[in-house]
């Protein structure tokens, strides 16, 4: 039991610290420091900073795909726009938070060369889960052959109103997201009428 609150801790403290100053710029030396442990301690845990930090991302995926799931399950019993516009808008929320936020942006952007197979694998496997989910509501709107179309144009929406976090304040992104989300949702209804 307690190797496990230890090793949670680690990936804790990881976590801010590689979405703060990278995968380069974060030592095993910090890390050991942020937990209270001494760095040798780490290695009973994890095998190498590698290690370290792909248990990370796993641990970011695997949560993240709790998330999209558990919010669109909130909204089940609502019309499929009300249920994509809520996940758009606690998609963003939930990475506004600067730990969420920064790492998700380092993992896709600034990945370590070594490990950047690894992270795109993951990667593809959390839009797997988020395919399958936003399908589930896409296919109520449009028709079986376009629901694809549309995933990718509210996936680029998704990481566009994100992305945006990083660059304006509150008021000015909410302003952004509503004026994206009007553009969209207009777009898929003439989608629905032709």
């Amino acid at each position: 039991m307690q190797k496990d609150s230890t090793q949670e801790r680690i990936k804790q403290v990881a976590l801010i610290l590689f979405a703060r100053k990278g995968f380069e710029g974060t030592s095993l030396s910090d890390i050991a420091s942020g937990v209270g442990i001494k760095k040798p301690s780490l290695y009973a845990h994890y095998k190498s900073k590698e290690d370290l930090f792909l248990g990370v991302i796993h641990k970011v995926s695997v949560d993240y795909n709790e998330f999209v799931i558990r919010t669109v399950e909130e909204r089940s019993d609502q019309n499929p726009e009300d249920q994509l516009y809520h996940l758009l808008h606690k998609n963003t929320n939930y990475l506004r938070n600067d730990e969420m936020g920064l790492i998700f942006k380092r993992m896709m952007l600034f990945p370590p060369e070594s490990l950047r197979a690894d992270i795109y694998d993951m990667f593809e496997k959390t839009e797997n889960v988020m395919r399958e989910v936003i399908k589930s509501i896409l296919i109520k709107m449009v028709p079986d052959d376009e629901w694809e179309q549309v995933f990718d144009a509210y996936l680029c929406l998704l990481d566009g109103v994100f992305e945006q976090v990083f660059y304006y304040s509150p008021e000015e992104h909410q302003k952004r997201l509503e004026n994206s989300w009007t553009v969209f949702i207009q777009g898929v209804h003439r989608k629905e009428e032709m």
